[in-house]
């Protein structure tokens, strides 16, 4: 993971003519490094694409292997492309290739809400992901998760940054109407954290935490699910003990400020806002509690995916291939710089680094070194819907018998990820599920209810 010099001086500036990012003597210097950076996946799709459509050529003309390997090894690979050239159209044909069917719909609206898990998102449209595979994509600031929601359910928007466990709830009409939604891609891991007030600094034990008001983004959101987690591994019952309420992340700051809560399980930027703002302190990230976790996702109906399926392949290849830059350590300083902007996530750039690159203050007078505070991984593991699932019946947000593995499936497309994401040059599992640890407890995807029936504090039934 880069790194870089004094990153919490609070009177940090730009070298005299240097860059806007500060890493390089000009801005000139700057835009071509950029330049530089984000073409490469162009180029590099495009030759693949070359191969392919070759390879098959080649493979018409030469059915035999043993014929076709002779051939190319008297010729030589490139002579035998020339060849084939000559008498059969290959770049129309990888153009084709490339391309796919016709798209059923180029302009598109994206919501988001402004936090660092919708990087991939966000980062799409400044830096030319959505533009390459031929879409016009606006991506939409929007204040809250209902809102969010409710403005997908009406078809204002197309897809959707939405929380992981959004889609979920969507499906099974919980909260709303019931309508097939879906999660074909993961946006982040990680990321989020505790804050408490600056006040309660030397409250770092959480049973004493009796009577403080909590906020998290959503119900129906990993936050809730682990801040819930977390305190009833600590012998509090997060429904009597504490109170929880949902706050809109760019609120959340505000309130910690003005003393209406104690602290919130949220995403950042609100927690490193907090700490940059002098009015809260990193208590634990949430990396600590559940490594690799999931958070943020690319939500789209069933309809927008069976109705558009070439828009919808092109809108999804475009997130992956983000993703997968974003995964990057030294694309991060990068990518601050380009979602900080007041349309995106309207914040300090300094803030958005100490985000992504790992290196930050936690507002107790400590510099912190985590890599992988957040991170992109696209895979929409199956088993993180059945961890969600069991945490929506444990309080109480869906009762009865739960078909965890036929909704997960449903819902979270493992299958169009694996496919896109060997596109991109990752390299997805072999599995669409796997157990993991929450807080030191194994979780087994194969049998949720002896996991849910193994916890004391939980909403009776």
């Amino acid at each position: 993971m880069s790194t870089f010099d004094n990153p919490f001086d609070p009177n940090r500036r730009l070298h005299a003519g240097g860059c806007s990012c500060g890493r390089h003597v000009s801005e000139a210097e700057h835009q071509a490094d950029r330049q530089v950076q984000v073409q490469p996946v162009a180029a590099s799709e495009e030759k693949r694409f070359e191969g392919v459509v070759a390879s098959a050529v080649m493979r018409a003309v030469f059915p035999q292997d043993l014929a076709r390997r002779a051939f190319l090894k008297s010729v030589g690979a490139a002579t035998a492309a020339a060849a084939l050239s000559q008498f059969f159209p290959l770049k129309l044909a990888t153009e084709a290739f490339a391309q796919g069917g016709p798209l059923e719909k180029k302009d598109l609206k994206v919501g988001f809400i402004p936090i660092t898990c919708a990087t991939p998102i966000i980062m799409a449209a400044p830096m030319g992901f959505y533009a390459k595979n031929g879409l016009n994509v606006e991506v939409i600031k929007t204040a809250g998760w209902a809102v969010i929601r409710d403005k997908t359910l009406n078809k204002e928007y197309d897809a959707a940054h939405m929380l992981s466990p959004m889609p979920l709830a969507i499906t099974m009409g919980v909260g709303s109407n019931p309508l097939p939604y879906t999660v074909p891609a993961i946006e982040n891991i990680n990321g989020q954290a505790i804050t408490l007030s600056i006040k309660h600094k030397d409250k770092r034990d959480p049973k004493s935490w009796k009577g403080f008001k909590f906020a998290v983004p959503f119900d129906y959101s990993i936050h809730n699910y682990l801040l819930r987690y977390y305190l009833a591994e600590h012998g509090l019952d997060p429904d009597v003990d504490v109170q929880i309420r949902a706050v809109p992340p760019p609120e959340m700051v505000a309130n910690l400020r003005a003393d209406n809560i104690d602290g919130f399980l949220g995403p950042d930027p609100m927690n490193q806002r907090a700490v940059f703002d002098g009015v809260g302190f990193i208590h634990i990230l949430t990396k600590d509690m559940w490594e690799g976790h999931p958070c943020c996702a690319f939500a789209a109906s069933k309809e927008f995916i069976t109705s558009m399926p070439n828009t919808y392949g092109a809108l999804l290849k475009s997130i992956i291939e983000a993703t997968a830059f974003a995964h990057k350590a030294e694309n991060r300083k990068q990518i601050a710089e380009a979602i900080a902007p007041a349309n995106y996530l309207n914040q300090p750039q300094i803030v958005l680094e100490q985000i992504l690159t790992g290196t930050f203050a936690d507002g107790l007078g400590n510099i912190v070194t985590q890599p992988n505070r957040v991170d992109f991984d696209p895979f929409p593991w199956q088993s993180f819907a059945i961890w969600i699932m069991t945490q929506m019946k444990r309080w109480g947000q869906i009762k009865g018998d739960v078909d965890y593995a036929g909704i997960a499936s449903q819902v979270y497309l493992a299958t169009d990820a694996t496919r896109l994401m060997k596109e991109a040059g990752l390299t997805p599992p072999t599995s669409t599920t796997k157990s993991f640890s929450v807080m030191g407890k194994t979780f087994d995807p194969a049998k949720p209810e002896d996991y849910l029936a193994s916890f004391k504090i939980r909403k009776a039934s």
